[in-house]
């Protein structure tokens, strides 16, 4: 049961982060204004007559029906996948005995959703300040990183290895993991600033390889959103580095994985885990160009948000199998 029950959590955890994706590719981010409820109501359907008065004094604007239904089944998603993390970890405690396997994971877990759910608040009371979005999608895919490694550390039918060639991949495979995550933080920062699009072409940037950018106001994390710390307007130049960097950073990890993969395909324990990553990995940089070529699809570029957290679970997995590996010498 418990076993079962992490399965599903994992697999809430991710369709959560697949459901924020959407919510935030569909600008509507504020479809609901206030926390947790909308306009202090249940549903949308309760609040139809203060989302009609908000639509009609900006109409396209970030209120309407539709984007505060989005918003709000994120939000009953996400206070389910919260329930579920304080079972998994009550169940823990209450048979952390008979499981000999700690209760340090399922309880930071607990704690971990709840600081989930204050980033949630903040990111519609504080007008999707881009820092606040983008910690918000770490913590997420943080949440259901620990939740896969946890969910492993139940199942008995982990592939074995020889101690030497666990060792040999293990610098390469937590690299790997933290190069991704690193990557997938630029990856936020681009769509919490709108700058998906600052490089209109592929592969070059609106037609240079080097071009205007203003780094210092792109990367400043106190900042409110389209915004510089001074209150100006944020420049194409500063989209554009943003955009810059997360292409960079995609060429280095495209490179460091597929070298990774090469190293597994030669180990036959990890052969069939290096064809996973090697393919999710081509999917996830086909995705990201595609999002440039056609000018950001919704379809496009939720999934590559999905993806990447595929992307970064393998890694997952390929660390705890390592792990497991040198932990029996």
């Amino acid at each position: 049961m418990y076993k079962k029950l992490i399965l599903v959590t994992a697999l809430l955890a991710f369709g959560v982060i697949v459901l924020g994706a959407y919510v935030r590719l569909s600008d509507a981010g504020l479809g609901c204004p206030d926390w947790p409820g909308c306009y202090g109501k249940l549903s949308p359907a309760h609040a139809a007559e203060h989302i009609a008065q908000a639509e009609a004094a900006q109409p396209g604007g970030s209120v309407s029906a539709p984007k505060a239904w989005k918003e709000m089944v994120h939000r009953y998603f996400a206070s389910t996948l919260g329930l579920f993390i304080v079972i998994i970890g009550v169940m823990a405690w209450v048979k952390r005995d008979k499981r000999m396997q700690g209760v340090g994971l399922p309880t930071f877990l607990i704690v971990l959703v709840v600081l989930q759910g204050l980033l949630g608040m903040w990111t519609v009371t504080l007008l999707l300040k881009p820092v606040i979005v983008t910690l918000h999608l770490l913590g997420g895919l943080t949440t259901l990183a620990l939740l896969v490694w946890l969910g492993l550390r139940q199942s008995r039918d982990i592939p074995e290895m020889r101690t030497q060639d666990a060792a040999g991949m293990k610098t390469w495979a937590l690299t790997a993991l933290a190069v991704v995550f690193i990557q997938i933080a630029l990856g936020g920062w681009v769509s919490s600033n709108y700058a998906a699009l600052a490089c209109a072409d592929f592969p070059a940037c609106n037609g240079a390889w080097w071009p205007e950018m203003d780094f210092s106001h792109a990367f400043h994390f106190t900042r409110e959103l389209g915004k510089t710390a001074q209150g100006e307007l944020l420049s194409l130049a500063s989209l554009t580095a943003i955009h810059w960097a997360h292409r960079a950073g995609a060429l280095i990890t495209f490179l460091l994985l597929a070298a990774l993969v090469f190293k597994m395909l030669r180990i036959p324990a990890l052969a069939k885990l290096g064809g996973v990553i090697g393919l999710v990995l081509v999917t996830q940089v086909s995705l990201g160009i595609a999002n440039v070529l056609f000018s950001l699809p919704l379809p496009v570029a939720v999934a590559h948000n999905g993806v990447a957290a595929l992307l970064l679970l393998t890694l997952v997995i390929l660390n705890f199998r390592l792990t497991k590996a040198l932990k029996r010498t």
